[in-house]
This record gives C-alpha cells, sequence and structure tokens, in this order.
C-alpha cells in the first residue's frame, strides 16, 4: 500500500476519532463548569489568575484519559465509552479535591493562585493515574 493509500483509507477514520475525542473534551469542560462553585469564565475575563490555573489546568486533566482512550481504542464506540468513563473519574476528582480545600470558592475568587495551583496538581496527578488504568 502506497502512502497516498494509507492517507486516503486512514485520514477519514483518524479525523472521526479526533473530532470524538474533541467532543468528549468540550462536553468534559462543560459539565466541569457547571460543577465549578464558583464563576471561572466570568473570573478569568475579569483577569483571575487563579480561576484561569483552575481552567487550564482541569482541561489538561480532561484531555490525559481521553488521549489514553485515543492511543488504545480500536473503534469510536469505544473511544466514546472508556472516554467518558475517564471524563467522570476526572469531574469526580474535581469535586472531591474541591470538597477537601478548605474555602476554596472565596480563595479563587480572591486570585488566590496557592489554591488554584493545588487544586490543579491533584487534578493532573489523578489524570495520569486515570490515563494509566485506561492505557490497559
Amino acid at each position: 500500500m502506497s502512502a497516498i493509500e494509507a492517507l486516503t483509507s486512514g485520514l477519514p477514520l483518524l479525523l472521526l476519532h479526533l473530532a470524538a475525542a474533541s467532543i468528549l473534551l468540550v462536553v468534559g469542560a462543560i459539565i466541569h463548569l457547571w460543577l465549578t462553585p464558583f464563576r471561572e469564565r466570568e473570573l478569568v475575563a475579569e483577569g483571575n489568575s487563579a480561576a484561569a490555573t483552575v481552567m487550564a489546568t482541569t482541561a489538561v486533566a480532561l484531555a490525559m484519559p481521553i488521549a489514553a482512550t485515543l492511543a488504545t481504542s480500536l473503534s469510536l464506540v469505544d473511544i466514546l465509552i472508556w472516554g467518558a468513563v475517564g471524563l467522570i473519574v476526572q469531574l469526580l476528582v474535581f469535586v472531591a479535591a474541591s470538597l477537601a480545600l478548605p474555602n476554596l470558592k472565596a480563595r479563587i475568587e480572591a486570585g488566590e493562585n496557592a489554591a488554584a495551583i493545588t487544586l490543579g496538581g491533584w487534578q493532573i496527578a489523578a489524570a495520569l493515574l486515570n490515563a494509566a488504568a485506561l492505557l490497559g
């Protein structure tokens, strides 16, 4: 098979899998925004670096298990099912970490980066474990 034939046959599948992963990421981000006890988007628009840190680390943490699913899944159904499982785990980690950090809402709203970095660190650590588990 030539490189052009491989590209022609593989590119549509690649684009389909990438689209599915992107949709999962957007859905996870929307759910995250609903779960967040503070107005994350508005705070970022106002220049709150703590809220921006939480938003950025959440995006990375949500993407990690989806990326692991892309690396191991052979079908669109696998990507959707295991990607959703990975997202659920990450969203539960966010809720648990948010509850474990005292006064998180007020601290993020006040722009306290220490709280944001701690939350983000726990999310990324959990995402690494989550992704590794999904890789099997």
